[in-house]
Parts: structure tokens; C-alpha cells; sequence
């Protein structure tokens, strides 16, 4: 496994893959792997010649900078995790000036309305970050394909239509929620978490399971009742939010359509520590 911790090095790098033709797939990180940021390299391993991944804390998309601070940072355990998994060809750390050669800032970009919902009512300027970073890694990656998890499924819409607005040729690939055997989304926070509050967590999933066998049987608002209630008797546990919202747009709805598609996003903060899930409604 090759370790590339600069731009120069990497476009040597690409340049030399792209002359043998090779085809590449990538999946971005901001570190602190776990197994779910494995699944998109054994997904990236059957459709692509060469997997890349890249490491980089992304300054840009924090709205609080003690939260940039904070964030965990142990590349040392990361290499050991991709070159033991045999899923990785390459990494790539680039340094901040790599990313931003001039000023740590983000580009302003029109999502269509993705970036008004949900995350992005309490986190402005977030999405901007994220769609610069994200820019800039395929302009010099230059992947074929690229895979993003659909924990964070708004992030993958908003990738989707930067991919699609900046014309980048660039296949994304959407890749299954992975989870702990109790249910529980893998997350780099959930490793703030003790043990036996991360199994208490487990009902943020059974908690998608039960909206699920609800879905059109009954109605939204008594969905979100009952999810609320399954809420205020946990100890420890604030509900930030539960909606049911079109998957094309991630706009809320209030009522079931036939023709459209619905998830159920929810967020909980557990101890302190944001734990953000989802699931498809079928």
C-alpha cells in the first residue's frame, strides 16, 4: 500500500495508473476508520483496478473550531487498519496547503435546496465545506467511481448534485448503512461512547425498524409522536430530531405519496455524543 502525503506525489501517482488505464475507485475519510469505512473499500475492490483512500480533516466544514480540535487524529492506527484489511492500494494525507494553497476557506455552492434541510438548518456553511473538499479530492484523484456511506445520506445527495452541477463525470456510489451486530450505525463518535451505552444505543435503530412497520399503516405525525415517546423514557438520551422527508429532495413531508420515495432520518444525542441515523421506508 502505497502512502502519498502530498499532491505532487499523488498526481505522479495517478498519472502513472491512469497511462496503464487503470480504473480507479476512491472513497475520502476524515480518519478515525472503523469497519464501516472498510465496507466502501470492499465495495470500491470488485468494480475498480485500484482503490484509493484519503485522510484529511477538513477544516472548512467545522462551524465550531473546538470541534476541529477535538476531532480524533491517530493516522498511525489508520495506516495499520487499510493495509491490514488488503482492501487499500493507495493513501492519500495531504497537508491543508494541498487542499486550500491559498486560504482555508470554502466555495459557495447552489445544491438545489439539499443544504437548507435537516443538518443544514443548524450547521450553515457546512455543506460548502464538505462540496470544496470533495471538489478538490476528485479533481486530483480522478477517480472513475466513488463511494460514500449512506450514514450520511444528505452528504451523499449533496455529492451527487456537485458531481452533477460540475459536470465530473465521476460514477457515485451510494454504499449500506454498517452496522454493529446490536444495530447500531457505525461512527467515529460512537467510540466516545462507554460499552454498555453504545448497546443502549441500539434503540435508535429498533427505533427505525418499528417507524418501518409503520410506514403507511398509520400516519406521520402519529409516527413522530411515537417516536417521541419512545424518546422521553430514555435516561441519558435527548431526541434532536425525527422526520420522515422525500429522498429525492430531503424535503419533510407530512403526508405519504404513492409516487414518492420516503426515509426516516433521526438524530440523538447520547451522553453528549451526536449519533445520526437512517433508513429507506418499504
Amino acid at each position: 500500500m502505497e502512502v502519498l502525503r502530498n499532491k505532487k506525489t499523488l498526481q505522479d501517482f495517478i498519472e502513472r495508473q491512469k497511462e496503464m488505464g487503470k480504473k480507479i475507485g476512491f472513497a475520502p475519510t476524515m480518519g478515525a476508520l472503523h469497519n464501516g469505512h472498510l465496507s466502501l473499500y470492499e465495495a470500491a475492490r470488485t468494480e475498480n483496478d485500484l482503490v484509493i483512500s484519503s485522510i484529511f480533516v477538513n477544516p472548512t466544514q467545522f462551524n465550531n473550531a473546538e470541534d476541529l480540535k477535538k476531532y480524533p487524529r491517530d493516522v498511525d492506527r489508520d495506516l495499520s487498519m487499510l493495509e491490514k484489511s488488503g482492501l487499500v492500494d493507495a493513501v492519500y494525507i495531504p497537508e491543508v496547503q494541498d487542499i486550500y494553497p491559498e486560504k482555508a476557506e470554502s466555495l459557495h455552492y447552489d445544491f438545489d435546496g439539499l443544504e437548507n434541510e435537516m443538518e443544514g438548518k443548524s450547521r450553515p456553511g457546512h455543506f460548502d465545506g464538505v462540496g470544496t473538499v470533495v471538489e478538490e479530492l476528485f479533481r486530483q484523484v480522478k477517480p472513475d467511481n466513488a463511494y460514500f456511506g449512506e450514514k450520511d445520506f444528505q452528504q451523499l445527495a449533496i455529492i451527487r448534485k456537485m458531481t452533477e452541477k460540475k459536470q465530473l463525470h465521476i460514477n457515485i456510489v451510494g454504499v449500506d448503512i454498517y452496522r454493529a451486530e446490536n444495530g447500531l450505525a457505525l461512527s467515529s463518535r460512537n467510540q466516545r461512547l462507554t460499552e454498555s451505552r453504545r448497546d443502549d444505543a441500539k434503540i435508535i435503530y429498533e427505533t427505525l425498524v418499528k417507524v418501518n412497520d409503520w410506514f403507511r399503516v398509520v400516519s406521520v405525525s402519529e409516527i413522530k409522536n411515537r417516536v417521541k415517546d419512545i424518546f422521553d423514557d430514555q435516561k441519558g438520551m435527548n431526541l434532536e430530531y425525527f422526520m420522515i422527508a422525500d429522498e429525492k429532495t430531503l424535503k419533510e413531508t407530512d403526508f405519504f405519496y404513492k409516487d414518492k420515495l420516503y426515509r426516516a432520518f433521526i438524530v440523538v444525542v447520547v451522553d453528549g455524543v451526536r449519533l445520526i441515523d437512517n433508513m429507506h421506508l418499504d
